[in-house]
């Protein structure tokens, strides 16, 4: 049995207006697994050596669904052993399942030289997503398969786009010691928003998109304001808009909520920027005696990836 280990790193969805349609990758933190495969013979074993808490049952695990669906496209046996090295938090908001999902399926192909794209291997990964939120999504699969930011037009067909990522560009992160159910975070929204808030919408995605095309970070900023989601979601999150301030006051060029929270993230074209605004952040919800766990480092546009072992 050849055995390789593999990375994907953490993934921050939404951006503020892109939401449920934009992703990007972050770079320093995310899964590890060494992954092994036999052709002809059959069997899928997961160990978890990451010491987070994780399922026992491997049909509990998001791993499975999407290792399924990518054997099932390649029509032939193979036997797979998964170990779980190092693990992101699960619920932290910053793509933990994603991560696992994609360093499953990007091994897995390498193992069996690349019978498949990368756009293959980001629908393999959504199947673990839908064993998580019902339904099968892209925006943290997509960033943490392809690496950068990306952009899913729609399912039907599906497309996903691959943006470049600014020189210099760099993201804070922080975790609190709360509890947003994806399912609450779903339930506040609108079912219906007014034409002027949805034309508000339109023109930040696209300035979003073009601030990435274009590499011009102080229109990314910009673009990133949210008129439809976060307003209904920052409820969530105690004290968010005194926080919002004090980290845009820290240079940071735009702040917004992570996923569905209940993570914050904020975007900085300076890492010593970064590092002040995750300080900021953790100070923050330290002062409401909320423990919080901070990230700061470069966007990065490297996906999963084999690693030296």
């Amino acid at each position: 049995m050849k055995h390789i280990r593999v990375f994907a790193p953490g993934t921050v969805a939404n951006l503020g207006c892109g939401f449920d349609v934009m992703g990007l990758t972050l770079d320093g933190v995310g899964d590890l697994l060494e992954i092994g495969a036999e052709e002809g013979a059959e069997g899928l074993e997961i160990r978890n050596l990451s010491g987070m808490n994780l399922p026992e049952n491997i049909e509990e695990n998001v791993i499975t669904p999407a290792l399924r669906a990518m054997l099932a496209a390649y029509g032939r046996p193979v036997r797979i052993e998964v170990t779980m090295l190092e693990k992101i938090a699960p619920g932290s908001g910053i793509g933990s399942s994603a991560a696992s999902s994609a360093a499953a399926v990007y091994g897995l192909n390498e193992l069996l030289d690349r019978p498949f794209s990368g756009k293959e291997l980001v629908e393999f990964a959504m199947m673990g997503e839908a064993l998580i939120g019902g339904t099968p999504h892209a925006d943290n699969v997509g960033p943490a398969v392809l690496g950068g930011v990306v952009l899913i037009r729609g399912y039907e067909p599906f497309d996903i786009v691959r943006l470049p990522v600014p020189d210099n560009f760099f993201y804070a992160v922080a975790h609190p010691a709360i509890v947003v159910s994806t399912k609450d975070a779903r339930e506040v929204l609108p079912r219906e928003i007014p034409l002027s808030k949805a034309v508000e919408q339109w023109g930040n995605v696209g300035g979003l998109v073009a601030g990435f095309a274009l590499r011009d970070v102080a229109l990314i900023g910009r673009s990133m304001h949210d008129a439809v989601v976060e307003p209904y979601r920052k409820g969530f999150i105690p004290g968010y808009d005194e926080l919002k301030e004090l980290v845009l006051a820290e240079g940071a060029l735009a702040m917004n909520i992570a996923g569905s929270g209940p993570s914050v993230f904020a975007l900085a074209s300076d890492y010593g920027v970064a590092q002040r605004i995750a300080a900021q952040m953790e100070r923050h919800f330290q002062s409401r005696q909320i423990g919080c766990h901070i990230y700061a480092g470069r966007v990065s546009n490297a996906g999963a990836r084999v690693v030296e072992q």
